[in-house]
């Protein structure tokens, strides 16, 4: 393994070296916490823009507000301009990764390339994703059996309450 983790940061670039060190996120909400597993190897474009909305503090004090087959966060209803829109969809650039249940994905409009801050964690198999309006490109996935248990309680809030808030997101 740790022969593996040298060739790799000698042949990744400077932008997958930052995110190896950034490989993780916890979620800490008003649920429990939820961790998840970076996937710069699928989007590493993607991973350093939430990477960074994440140290800007965006996160922070925002709720997750949609729960259906997917549980959704991000700036929406904050008054909280997201910073930018990411310059491309990544979904068929690097390794293919589909929208199964604990994976997490940038949620667009019906044009592919106008994604940012939102996300969603798919609560279920949800393959029509991965084509849909250019597809849902897969970022992250949830790392525990801890954490997975903390998505179903959260969309079963969403669900009576209609939010769950999430007090502070954190990249380790």
């Amino acid at each position: 393994l740790a022969q593996a983790s040298n060739r790799f940061q000698r042949r990744a670039s400077p932008r997958m070296r930052r995110l190896a060190a950034a490989m993780s996120l916890t979620m800490k909400t008003t649920c429990g916490d939820i961790n998840l597993r970076l996937r710069p190897d699928s989007a590493p474009v993607t991973c350093e823009y939430i990477v960074k909305a994440v140290k800007d503090g965006l996160y922070n004090g925002k709720n997750f507000y949609r729960s259906d087959f997917v549980i959704q966060c991000g700036l929406h209803g904050s008054g909280v301009s997201p910073p930018g829109n990411l310059p491309v969809n990544e979904t068929k650039n690097g390794v293919f990764v589909s929208n199964t249940r604990g994976t997490c994905a940038i949620a667009h409009w019906d044009v592919p390339d106008c994604g940012n801050t939102e996300f969603f964690i798919n609560l279920q198999e949800n393959a029509h994703l991965d084509t849909a309006y250019g597809g849902y490109c897969v970022f992250a996935e949830v790392a525990d059996d801890a954490s997975f248990a903390t998505v179903d309680r959260i969309a079963q809030e969403v669900k009576a309450k209609g939010g769950v808030a999430i007090s502070q997101v954190v990249a380790s």
